[in-house]
């Protein structure tokens, strides 16, 4: 066996080693934050679902104004038809963001869960209108649908 041989078996080897031990600490790390169960007080649930249900209602005012607003020049003012609508498409690309950043670790599941829905429905609307997708698209009207739904939900969740 020549030299470059040995040298190819043993980087194959510390490659393997250096492979296996970051799936290990990787598989050590997600047992970690997936299934450590961190007990939180009911001041701190109550407070991280408070949060959330605010988050949620800034974001809905803030998609609700943005998405209802007029052009300044009325409907011949094409430079502010294109402004409301990019306003538009930020306050729901940046609403879903802003949703995900106010989840706290304790917040209850299912306002969690419905925050995180919310989040990325509400995206996925604001990338699909930035892409030229109308509101009358089968697959945006559904995701519109599914939004209103969601936002339902929190609404009784948020009680």
């Amino acid at each position: 066996m020549n030299v470059e041989s040995r040298r190819l078996i043993v980087l194959t080897i510390i490659s393997l080693l250096v492979a296996a031990t970051a799936l290990g600490v990787a598989g050590w790390a997600l047992y970690r934050s997936d299934y450590a169960k961190t007990d939180y007080s009911m001041d701190q649930i109550a407070a991280a679902k408070a949060k959330a249900c605010t988050a949620v209602d800034v974001v809905r005012r803030g998609v609700s104004v943005n998405t209802n607003l007029m052009p300044a020049g009325g409907p011949a003012d094409v430079t502010g038809a294109q402004a409301v609508a990019a306003n538009a498409r930020v306050s729901l690309f940046d609403g879903g963001q802003y949703l995900m950043a106010r989840l706290d670790p304790a917040t209850p599941e299912p306002v969690a869960q419905k925050v995180r829905e919310f989040a990325d429905y509400l995206m996925d609307i604001g990338a699909n209108a930035t892409a030229g997708t109308t509101n009358d698209d089968p697959s945006q009207a559904e995701r519109l649908r599914a939004a209103d739904q969601v936002s339902a939900d929190l609404t009784q969740l948020c009680k």
